[in-house]
C-alpha cells in the first residue's frame, strides 16, 4: 500500500482511514493516528454535512434520498446517506450528529404500525414514514413499501456505525435475511415480474436484495457466521446476470423507478473484467469481500483482478487513459465515492480507488507492504 503517497496526495479522510484501517495496528503510531483523526474531523466537507442536520436528526427532510431529486421531493441527500457519508469521511459514531440521528433510526426498527389501537403510537408510526408520510395516508400499500425499505435503510446505517451487537439491529438483520432467503428459494425468484398499470413491475410479493440489506449484512460478521447457507445462496444470486428488461416498482398505487433493488449481478462486466462504473464496482467489491463471497462470484473476481492489474509497482491505481475523476451513474454510491475533495491534481483521480483496493486486500488477508 502506497501510504507515503496517500499521505501526500489524498484528502484528510482518506489519509486517516488508510492509516487506521489498512496499516496494521502494531505498526501505527498513536500520536500520528490522533493527528490524522483530528484532521478528518476538521475536514470542511464533513463539517458542512454536520451543520445541515436538523434537531430532529434528519437531513434534507427525508430518509432515503441519495441525492437531490425534484421527482421524489428530495431537496438534498437524505438522512441514511448523510449519516453513512460522515462515517465514510472518517467521523466516529460517537459524534453528536450520529447521536441525534440514532434515536430516529432505532425507532424505524420498531414494529409499530399506523393501525395500532393506541392513537399516539399510530400517529408516530405514520410520522416515521418521513418523506412518504402524507402520500401514505391515502395509500396504505405505499406506506407498507416505505416502511419496509425504511427499516432496511435504518438497520444498514446502524450496522455501519457499529451497533452490530444491539438486539434490535440483530433482530432486524435476521428478519431481513430470512425474508430474502425465503424469496431466493421460491419460484418467484425466477419470475419476479408482473404487469400493472400497463407496465412491467416487480411483483409486490418479492423480497429482493437492496443496497441497504447487502451493506447491513456486510458489516455484521456474527450474523454472517450464523447464516452460512444464506450467504451461499446470495453468492449464487449475484452470479446471475441482471434481467435485461426494464421494470418498475409497484409501491401501493404508485409506480416508481427501481433505485435500491438488486436483481442478480449489478457489475455488468465484460469477459475481461472491464467495467464502465468504477465507483460502484469498488463499492460492490468491498461489500462482497466483507460478506466473504467475492471469490465465489465470477464477475466480481474478474473485475477485482483487473483493477489490481491496473496498479503500478507501488500499489497506486494507474489505469491507462485516466483523464478525469471516475464518476458513477448510480446515485446509491454518493456516501461512498469520492472521499477525495475538490482540486486539480492528477493524483486525486487515483486516491479513492487506490485506498479501496488496499482496504479490500487487507480484508482478504493479503499481506501488504506499506511504503
Amino acid at each position: 500500500m502506497p501510504l507515503s503517497w496517500l499521505l501526500e496526495a489524498a484528502s484528510p479522510p482518506l489519509q486517516y482511514r488508510a492509516y487506521a484501517e489498512v496499516v496494521r495496528e502494531s505498526d501505527r503510531d498513536p500520536e500520528r493516528l490522533a493527528a490524522l483523526r483530528h484532521a478528518a474531523l476538521q475536514y470542511k466537507v464533513a463539517q458542512a454535512i454536520a451543520r445541515k442536520q436538523k434537531p430532529t436528526g434528519l437531513w434534507g427532510g427525508n430518509l432515503l434520498g441519495p441525492v437531490a431529486s425534484k421527482a421524489h421531493g428530495w431537496s438534498e441527500p437524505g438522512t441514511v446517506y448523510q449519516y453513512r457519508r460522515l462515517i465514510e469521511l472518517g467521523w466516529p459514531p460517537t459524534e453528536r450528529p450520529f447521536r441525534l440521528a440514532d434515536r430516529l433510526l432505532f425507532q424505524l426498527l420498531s414494529r409499530i404500525e399506523p393501525d395500532d389501537p393506541d392513537r399516539a403510537v399510530a400517529q408516530r408510526a405514520q410520522e416515521l414514514l418521513i418523506e412518504y408520510h402524507k402520500a401514505a395516508k391515502s395509500d396504505p400499500g405505499l406506506g407498507h413499501w416505505a416502511r419496509r425499505l425504511g427499516r432496511e435503510a435504518a438497520a444498514c446505517a446502524l450496522a455501519r456505525a457499529g451497533h452490530i451487537d444491539d438486539p434490535r439491529v440483530r433482530g432486524t438483520a435476521h428478519t431481513i435475511a430470512s425474508n430474502i432467503s425465503q424469496y431466493l428459494r421460491s419460484e418467484l425468484a425466477a419470475k419476479p415480474f408482473k404487469k400493472a398499470q400497463g407496465k412491467t413491475v416487480l411483483d409486490p410479493l418479492t423480497y429482493p436484495t437492496t443496497v441497504f440489506s447487502v451493506e447491513m449484512l456486510a458489516f455484521m460478521p456474527a450474523v454472517q457466521r450464523e447464516r452460512a447457507g444464506f450467504l451461499e445462496r446470495l453468492a449464487a444470486y449475484f452470479s446471475v446476470p441482471t434481467p435485461r428488461r426494464s421494470f418498475f416498482i409497484l409501491a401501493g398505487k404508485k409506480i416508481v423507478r427501481p433505485l435500491f433493488e438488486i436483481l442478480g449481478d449489478p457489475l455488468h462486466a465484460d469477459a475481461q473484467g472491464r467495467i464502465t462504473d468504477v465507483p460502484f464496482a469498488v463499492y460492490w467489491l468491498e461489500l462482497l469481500t466483507r460478506l466473504g463471497i467475492v471469490r465465489q462470484v465470477p464477475s466480481a473476481a474478474k473485475v477485482l483482478a483487473r483493477l489490481y492489474s491496473e496498479c503500478d509497482d507501488q500499489g497506486i491505481w494507474s489505469p491507462a487513459g485516466l483523464r478525469a475523476m471516475p464518476k458513477s451513474t448510480n446515485p446509491v454510491v454518493y456516501h461512498y465515492f469520492p472521499l477525495e475533495g475538490p482540486g486539480k491534481s492528477p493524483a486525486q483521480r487515483q486516491t479513492d480507488v487506490t485506498f479501496r483496493l488496499a482496504l479490500i486486500a487487507r480484508l482478504l488477508g493479503i499481506p501488504l507492504n506499506v511504503v
